[in-house]
């Protein structure tokens, strides 16, 4: 089976939190700092650099909330309103030494009481949250509504986006505090990203027992997911009502989430910002590409495995180019036959995918220009793109005459609509099709509220984030927002929260959400009039990528 041949017709082949790309671009840690502009450093005041063994307080504080989870004790700090935060908890052990490039083994216990009151550091990346970054990195939060819980609250856990070479779950903009007043337990895990988190070698595959080696950032967020089903009823939360939800490259990773085995009873819902599901490469190919980078590094002779693993985490990621560069355009996931016994698209293409409901949605103009290098000028693009389908792709972006087409009040020029649709929009209604022919439920959105002061570029990647959790006031454009924002704010927290919930967005007084189905396409668009339905998001444009996707599958 060739796994990669939809690589670089997906959506989500190249998700991460960033408004632009140029293919040079992202060499440097200043450059990758540009592709993740949603996140900013976190200060060593928040950070507990904790290097393997627990932060064990001296004296009890009467009033901080205290729970005991399966490996010992924690005492976590009361939130404004009446809630709990449990801050850094070790959820599997430090991935360093041996450990490194190995599957996530269980955190182990300590004794005492370990204060959760610091972020643990960002895992290893460029950029400005490279500064306090660190391989002992496998660290989540839990924010809780009520403390102590009387009853049991459905839980949300939040994968961050960045590319899988960046991010951190203490970034502000994640703080969990809002979204959990709403009534849902919230939880934020960091796990391991670019080379730390996806790199394969034969020599790596050789010494697994599953004769595997990558994936092992997402094997960082299954050993999240079996933290959480194995102690999140301690915070008061419903280990049986778990939804996980991403945006850009979280987004990419729970959907693939959605075809891994290794996941499967995790979560019963599913929501994806700006990401849908991917064709990744097989082991086989990731492996010959990371061995060509190792050659370059002149790591030979004896144990290549002990020499790379005696490499410091700095000249690792240095020579990795801190991003795109060595991420790839499938961002580092590749079918293995163990996280993946098949390619994700292809399990959703033949329903069987995992039976969970599915909240998947896009932003109005995604990037003005696409993440990955264009080959030629537009209608190149588009002409290589489509194959014989091409002649009606280039006469729907109205490209088939001389004069070039007036943009669109709503999806922007027609570069960016062309590269809207073709790496985030019609395929977040590819998988909505798929997914609910299967006979699951499925909900499609399109956030259209543009961003403030920037109103020319409609809503661009990355801009709900803040509205989502409910932190437009700790963002760098927060001195912009205005009631409208605050506004469209509470509803999306309120649709978020209902779907995590009960399965169904729709309850209070928001205006009604129709659930997706294949013929009529239903949609929500978030405006900034607020919420419209509607039907058919793009319905000529995306029904073409579907059949040029067919054609693709067919061979």
């Amino acid at each position: 089976m060739k796994t990669g041949r939809f690589a670089n017709l997906t959506v989500a082949a190249v998700m991460f939190g960033a408004l632009a790309l140029s293919a040079n671009a992202q060499q440097t840690p200043s450059n990758s700092r540009q592709l993740v502009g949603l996140w900013r450093p976190v200060g060593p005041e928040n950070v507990a650099m904790d290097r393997g063994h627990a932060s064990v307080a001296a004296t009890p504080a009467e009033s901080s909330p205290t729970v005991t989870v399966n490996t010992g004790e924690l005492r976590g700090s009361r939130t404004p309103d009446g809630g709990a935060v449990f801050k850094g908890i070790p959820f599997a052990q430090p991935p360093i030494g041996r450990l490194r490039w190995h599957a996530p083994l269980p955190a182990k216990s300590w004794s005492g009481i370990r204060n959760a009151t610091a972020f643990g550091p960002p895992c290893v990346q460029g950029g400005a949250l490279g500064v306090n970054s660190s391989e002992n990195c496998l660290y989540l939060n839990v924010w809780t509504p009520k403390w102590p819980m009387k009853t049991p609250a459905a839980v949300m856990v939040w994968i961050y986006g960045g590319g899988n070479f960046a991010g951190a779950a203490s970034d502000p903009t994640f703080n969990g505090e809002n979204l959990a007043r709403h009534g849902v337990i919230l939880v934020t895990a960091n796990y391991r990203l670019g080379v730390f988190g996806f790199f394969e070698l034969p020599q790596l595959s050789a010494e697994s027992p599953h004769h595997v080696s990558g994936n092992y950032g997402l094997l960082d967020q299954i050993m999240a997911l079996r933290w959480v089903h194995n102690n999140i009823a301690k915070f008061g939360g419903n280990p049986d009502n778990v939804t996980i939800f991403g945006e850009s490259a979280g987004s990419l990773d729970v959907n693939v989430l959605m075809a891994s085995p290794l996941s499967k009873g995790l979560y019963q819902r599913v929501i994806g910002e700006s990401g849908p599901v991917i064709a990744p490469p097989s082991l086989a190919e990731g492996e010959k590409k990371d061995e060509a980078l190792v050659a370059k590094w002149n790591v030979t002779g004896g144990s290549v495995l002990k020499k790379l693993r005696a490499l410091s985490a700095a000249k690792l990621e240095q020579a990795t180019g801190h991003g795109l560069a060595f991420i790839g355009p499938t961002l580092g996931v590749v079918v293995d036959g163990w996280v993946f016994p098949e390619s994700p698209m292809k399990a959703f293409y033949q329903g069987n995918e995992q039976r969970v409901g599915l909240m998947l949605g896009s932003n109005s103009q995604e990037l003005q220009r696409p993440f990955f290098p264009m080959s030629g000028n537009l209608r190149q693009a588009i002409e290589k793109q489509y194959g014989p389908l091409a002649k009606r792709a280039l006469a729907l972006y109205g490209l088939n005459g001389t004069a070039e087409p007036r943009p669109s009040p709503e999806f922007g020029p027609v570069l960016a609509q062309w590269a809207t649709d073709s790496q985030f929009r019609c395929g977040t209604v590819a998988e909505l099709v798929w997914h609910t022919k299967a006979q699951n439920p499925g909900y499609q959105f399109q956030f259209s509220r543009p961003m403030p002061g920037k109103e020319n570029l409609g809503a661009p990647h990355g801009s709900e984030v803040p509205y989502v959790f409910g932190t437009l006031g700790v963002g760098r454009n927060a001195s912009k927002y205005n009631a409208t924002d605050y506004r469209i704010s509470e509803e999306m927290q309120g649709y978020w929260t209902n779907f995590a919930k009960t399965g169904n967005p729709n309850g209070g007084n928001l205006p009604h959400w129709p659930r997706f189905d294949p013929s009529t396409r239903a949609y929500l668009d978030l405006t900034s009039a607020g919420p419209v339905a509607k039907q058919g998001l793009r319905r000529s444009v995306c029904s073409l990528y579907m059949e040029m996707l067919d054609r693709r599958m067919a061979r």
